[in-house]
């Protein structure tokens, strides 16, 4: 009798402890306590366009939050497409907007849904490019060339804040004898290669960072009017994004990058076959500091 007494106790005790673990782990659970950085049922979407300056910084955020533990997309769009997504919450980051100036018409219209996350570099370039043994230094100067240049200036796809600027650069100089001419980046490139090989006069749109600067000695054509401005680029995300991703908007809160760095970065894609995600994760390895930061290691 003592015996089943014994057993009955022991069995009932037991079953004390497991409820007060179950309490325990529900408390916790609730307290937030357990699974806190476990995100892997998560999934980040990047906004990226077919630029090389947009492809660097999307490969390296990518692989900084998936260490942490998310899954990740990236879904190749135009820009206005991009600034669509991220309105409507089907993108979640873009990293390559140029503002204040070159994309304030997206800005503008989008911008109540949006928000800058972070700075990757300030202060860079953009606008007409030639190579450095034309004569000519400004757009002024180019007016009455326009033979010379074959009548076209090459740039890239419509919708891009640089070809917006073009086109009002186009009107504010008169250029009515050259042609605006819309392309990919590639061909616009394809096209600058080509010409600097037969050292023939040519006119594209270029920005900093770009690896046409470490390939070519190129001048951008001085501009009086300031169309083109130097601007910040920023790290884009919808308004709200901190608290339905808050681990993922605090990593890419801290986000910069040296433009040196991208430049070198696409002129090894470009011209020694390197894979964006080869350097990406080099850069990691190289940023080690820079990154366990971003990821509060």
């Amino acid at each position: 009798m003592k015996k089943v007494i014994s057993l009955i106790f022991i069995t009932a005790l037991m079953a004390l402890v497991a409820c007060g673990n179950t309490d325990d782990q529900s408390n916790n659970e609730d307290n937030g306590e357990t699974d806190t950085n476990d995100v892997s049922d998560q999934t980040i979407v990047f906004g990226q366009t077919s630029w090389t300056s947009t492809e660097a910084p999307t490969q390296i955020a990518k692989q900084i939050l998936e260490e942490k533990g998310y899954n990740v997309e990236i879904s190749l769009l135009s820009q206005p497409v991009i600034f669509e997504g991220l309105q409507s919450e089907e993108v979640d980051f873009f990293m390559d907007a140029w503002l204040p100036y070159t994309e304030e018409e997206l800005w503008n219209e989008y911008q109540d849904d949006l928000q800058q996350v972070a700075t990757s570099y300030e202060e860079v370039p953009l606008g007409w490019v030639v190579p450095e043994y034309v004569e000519e230094n400004s757009i002024e100067e180019i007016k009455e060339q326009a033979d010379k240049y074959g009548n076209e200036v090459y740039t890239i796809s419509p919708g891009a804040g640089i070809v917006s600027i073009s086109e009002q650069v186009m009107t504010d100089y008169n250029l009515d004898n050259y042609e605006l001419v819309p392309s990919s980046e590639t061909a616009m490139m394809g096209v600058l290669d080509e010409k600097i090989k037969k050292e023939e006069p040519v006119i594209i749109t270029g920005w900093r960072p770009h690896s046409m600067f470490q390939k070519y000695d190129l001048k951008f054509l001085e501009e009086p009017k300031e169309n083109f401005q130097y601007d910040n680029v920023y790290v884009l995300s919808y308004k709200g994004l901190e608290d339905k991703y808050p681990e993922a908007y605090e990593i890419l809160s801290q986000w910069s990058i040296e433009v040196d760095d991208l430049e070198k970065m696409m002129h090894d894609y470009e011209n020694n076959d390197v894979p964006f995600e080869e350097s990406a994760a080099e850069w990691i390895e190289k940023h080690r500091d820079q990154v366990d930061e971003m990821l509060g290691k």
